[in-house]
């Protein structure tokens, strides 16, 4: 059975680099959507692309982000001392197909980026292990070539805020997963795009925590 978190809460436009190649800014409250925990899967498993995201054209992007683990229920999290809560922290690819997040769905995220397969995680590492969340450098590698090379230090909302924040009236479960959101060098912000295919592989990197390797497929 994989590993099926309870919650999937997404940050998006966390890094100002990515939020200007995507054509917006960061916001002072954190941009939130969510996953369907289903779209999870592990190292190795493939990247299904189904043929509802093929209908406008290519369009399924990678986005490596580091995932936080949250290790029981809490609520109303003080800023200081919130990493207190995290179980573990994970490499992840918040993998979006790009039409159905900015057309198909009135505007909301949550279509694009919930299709099965669409949220692969890597094993866990004990926060313990992982001293300053805030000082760890991201790498996507697409077939080898370094897509994405950031550091978490330049996320506008640290973990720790966004674990207060999105915890201000609303319980955050056990085994909740927080994506922390993307660095810059997204595939659809390139020229021309750069999008997912049959036959590529897709890794995210983060040092001190771990990898997550996924091959990639088209379902006919």
């Amino acid at each position: 059975m994989p590993f099926r978190p309870p919650a999937i809460l997404a940050i998006g436009r966390n890094y100002a680099d990515h939020a200007r190649e995507m054509g917006g800014q960061v916001d002072p409250n954190p941009i939130l959507f969510m996953k369907n925990p289903a779209s999870v899967i592990g190292d190795g498993q493939a990247i299904e692309i189904p043929p509802i995201c093929r209908e406008h054209g290519p369009q399924v992007d990678y986005e490596g982000e580091l995932a936080v683990e949250i290790g029981r229920d809490c609520r109303d999290v003080p800023e200081e001392g919130a990493l207190a809560v995290v179980r573990a922290y994970r490499a992840a690819n918040d993998v979006s197909a790009r039409w159905w997040q900015k057309q198909g769905s009135g505007g909301q995220f949550c279509r694009g980026k919930s299709f099965d397969t669409f949220c692969p995680l890597g094993e866990p590492m004990p926060a313990a292990r992982v001293p300053d969340p805030g000082q760890l450098r991201i790498l996507t590698r697409l077939n080898g070539q370094v897509m994405q090379d950031a550091g978490t230090g330049l996320m506008f909302h640290g973990v720790g805020r966004l674990i207060a924040m999105l915890s201000r009236g609303t319980t955050l479960l056990e085994g909740t997963i927080i994506l922390t959101g993307s660095p810059a060098g997204v595939g659809s912000a390139r020229t021309p795009p750069v999008f997912l295919k049959h036959g590529d592989t897709i890794e995210v990197e983060i040092e001190g925590v771990g990898r997550v390797r996924n091959p990639v497929r088209e379902l006919p």
